[in-house]
């Protein structure tokens, strides 16, 4: 893949309860969990840092939320894919993005990927799709977290044998939408549905 996203089950509760007990207080801590998830979906990209002196080709995006809205800026208006790209990254809290080409195999250990999944492995990521290839030894991992389409999180890894993407998009995004960023700062064509490893994965639930 080349490079080129208060149901408390409260029972009834009069709203003049809700009142006195703090519906600021309700509001306050709703409003406080989406940082919170979204800070949680923010990988540790360093320690690929090293990879960058032995690839060919480095792709290297970071952009935090205000990275983000500047870059939306440039993003032309009148052309479709980038009015849909542009409508699904001002939700966004950032993208990052590591692309590394490499001129023959090997260059890259199985370490350096495990240090990326170590991450991924822990609650709240869960993965709904893994992908594997034996004859060309490509490997592709999609986390998300969230549930259904809407997710606070997701992070894609692929690895080939001469090239690694690991891509993290941080904040609400719509995965029927993720499309449409395809593309855009270096983010590679992701396949969430249509195969049999994907709904493997969705049936086997958050780890391998």
């Amino acid at each position: 893949m080349r490079s080129r996203m208060l149901d408390p089950g409260y029972g009834p509760l009069h709203f003049q309860t809700l009142a006195r007990v703090g519906l600021l207080t309700v509001l306050l801590v709703l409003a406080g969990d989406f940082p919170a998830r979204a800070q949680s979906a923010k990988l540790d990209l360093g320690m690929l840092q090293d990879l960058s002196r032995k690839a060919d080709r480095v792709t290297n995006v970071t952009l935090d939320h205000q990275m983000l809205q500047l870059a939306l800026g440039f993003m032309s208006k009148d052309d479709d894919d980038d009015a849909e790209a542009r409508h699904v990254l001002q939700h966004l809290q950032g993208v990052y993005v590591r692309d590394f080409e490499f001129d023959k195999p090997g260059e890259y250990s199985e370490a350096d990927v495990n240090a990326i999944l170590a991450q991924l492995h822990a609650a709240p990521w869960r993965r709904i799709v893994s992908s594997r290839d034996v004859k060309s030894h490509e490997t592709a991992d999609v986390y998300v977290i969230g549930t259904g389409n809407s997710v606070q999180g997701l992070a894609v890894i692929n690895a080939e044998p001469k090239e690694l993407t690991v891509v993290n998009i941080v904040g609400a995004l719509d995965l029927a939408k993720l499309s449409d960023l395809e593309g855009h700062f270096g983010i590679p064509r992701v396949k969430l549905n249509g195969d049999r490893s994907t709904k493997q994965a969705e049936a086997e639930g958050s780890h391998p």
